[in-house]
């Protein structure tokens, strides 16, 4: 075999390493301005869900996340000890438990709005970048929930 042979072992040529090193990269972007809101980035993520949705179930957030139960739990646990969110059993069917922002919950929505702005500053990719991006990754998400 040639050394051709061996390129596709090659770390630039493979499609998870940057990937990984860009997550790893943009999650400690977020550091700073999570921290002023008193969040790691997975609580910010998972209170964007509840936000957005207003009531959610545990269920629907770990499938919008990726996360499963026994990540999900613990993080929720400080969530509702922050004061940020309430969990509740669903009054139709007491197996599913249901997320929602408290009022203290509530007003660090608006102390997030900063957020996605500072974010972009920090990338240096143009709006019409960052979309076609972001396309790109929400096309890889879901074809990965398809098999």
């Amino acid at each position: 075999m040639s050394d051709r042979d061996y390129d596709c072992l090659k770390l630039c040529n493979q499609l998870c390493f940057p990937l990984y090193a860009a997550s790893k990269e943009i999650v400690g972007r977020y550091k700073p301005f999570l921290d002023e809101l008193g969040l790691t980035y997975t609580q910010y993520i998972t209170m964007l869900v509840v936000w957005e949705h207003g009531t959610v179930s545990v269920r629907d957030i770990g499938r919008l996340l990726y996360l499963d139960s026994g990540t999900l739990t613990p993080l929720l646990k400080k969530l509702e000890a922050k004061r940020l969110i309430e969990r509740r059993r669903d009054s139709s069917d007491e197996r599913v438990l249901n997320v929602s922002a408290t009022e203290e919950g509530l007003a660090l929505r608006e102390r997030a709005l900063a957020v996605p702005q500072k974010m972009a500053c920090t990338v240096g990719l143009s709006q019409e970048e960052r979309e076609v991006l972001c396309g790109i990754l929400h096309k890889l998400l879901s074809e990965d929930r398809k098999n």
